[in-house]
């Protein structure tokens, strides 16, 4: 057994660096290019229903556009098995790549009713997915709808796919839960096989010329890791051995790596820095994180994981309160502020 190996959903592979959802991933061929470099799974671009309903509408006001006027057009009708719909893309997709890989190949659904969580997980497992991650991508933004509300319809989903599907199932959830912790168990009890922390959500930006909303796309850096940092070292000893835990956004490095399965990682997912240095920093990660395991003598990712979890570590106060402190005493002035220069 490879000294890098590990399990996730249940799934094992030959090393913890995991090709999280982007652009690349929904190219086979570059999907190929991210195994042949290392990655021992990858994770495809979520399906969002979305996506999926406004093309059937569209194409569903294209055959009715002038049958009332004309009944000749009637005639004019393409075949409906001619129109390919995102579901339909998204299904092949499954099968060239997992046609072309040897690695996982783990489907991502966005959905937003619960019909279309529950159609799209059973069409995944026909077209072969070996995992299906769930990524809950949404605000709670409406005033009257209670926190308690909002988990429950959360749960709901998980339960309701759970019955559906026999995939190995993981939840990408978002930090915003006002109990973390309690939900991170509660979704493990309704029938998650894992959690990937964190959904990482992309903020709008304001042009003030147009004054219009538009969207602004700025790849992860690696102090965005220090947050699924701390609430994987909180929740592993609560959740190991049930689920796994994958630690995604901010991941770049060996070093990165070696963090987050010190605090109790399964996995290290990784998107921004192979969207910068290409397919082939799987290869660069994975060198990094053999040269930190021999330096301080691990030999192996199951002796690694989990050593600097909150159970394991000697403070574990280090990950609550305490450290916020430590943080805001850690912080030097770089100039003498006590001394202002006379005015002329």
């Amino acid at each position: 057994m490879s000294r890098l190996a590990t399990s996730y959903l249940g799934l094992d592979l030959r090393t913890p660096l995991v090709a999280s959802a982007s652009p690349f991933t929904g190219q086979p061929e570059t999907a190929l290019r991210m195994q042949d470099s290392g990655a021992s799974a990858i994770v495809l671009p979520s399906l969002f229903e979305e996506e999926v309903v406004h093309e059937e509408v569209e194409f569903s006001q294209a055959l009715e556009q002038g049958a009332e006027a004309f009944a000749e057009a009637l005639d004019y009708f393409p075949p409906v098995d001619a129109f390919e719909s995102a579901t339909d893309r998204y299904l092949a997709l499954i099968g060239r790549t997992k046609e072309q890989l040897d690695v996982p190949v783990i489907a991502s659904l966005n959905a937003t009713s619960s019909g279309g969580w529950v159609r799209f997980a059973k069409l995944f497992e026909e077209a072969g997915a070996d995992a299906l991650e769930l990524n809950l991508y949404r605000l709670a933004t409406d005033p009257a709808r209670a926190g308690a509300a909002v988990e429950a319809s959360d749960l709901d989903v998980v339960r309701q796919v759970r019955a559906a599907t026999g995939l190995p199932l993981a939840l990408k959830i978002s930090p915003y839960y006002s109990a973390l912790a309690n939900f991170a168990l509660s979704v493990v009890e309704t029938g998650a096989n894992g959690l990937v922390l964190f959904n990482r959500f992309y903020q709008p930006d304001l042009d003030v010329d147009s004054r219009e909303v538009v969207p602004r796309l700025e790849l992860s850096q690696p102090w965005e890791l220090r947050l699924p940092l701390r609430w994987i070292a909180i929740l592993r000893p609560h959740l190991a051995p049930r689920a796994s835990l994958a630690a995604t956004s901010g991941v770049h490095s060996g070093s990165d790596a070696a963090k987050a399965l010190l605090v109790g990682a399964d996995v290290a997912m990784m998107t921004s820095a192979v969207l910068r240095n290409g397919p082939e920093q799987f290869a660069t990660v994975e060198r990094e994180l053999v040269q930190w395991m021999d330096a301080n003598e691990y030999t192996s990712v199951s002796e690694l994981r989990g050593s600097v979890s909150y159970a394991a570590s000697d403070d574990p106060s280090a990950f609550e309160r305490a450290n916020y402190l430590k943080t805001l005493r850690s912080w030097s002035a770089p100039l003498d502020l006590t001394s202002r220069p006379s005015l002329p």
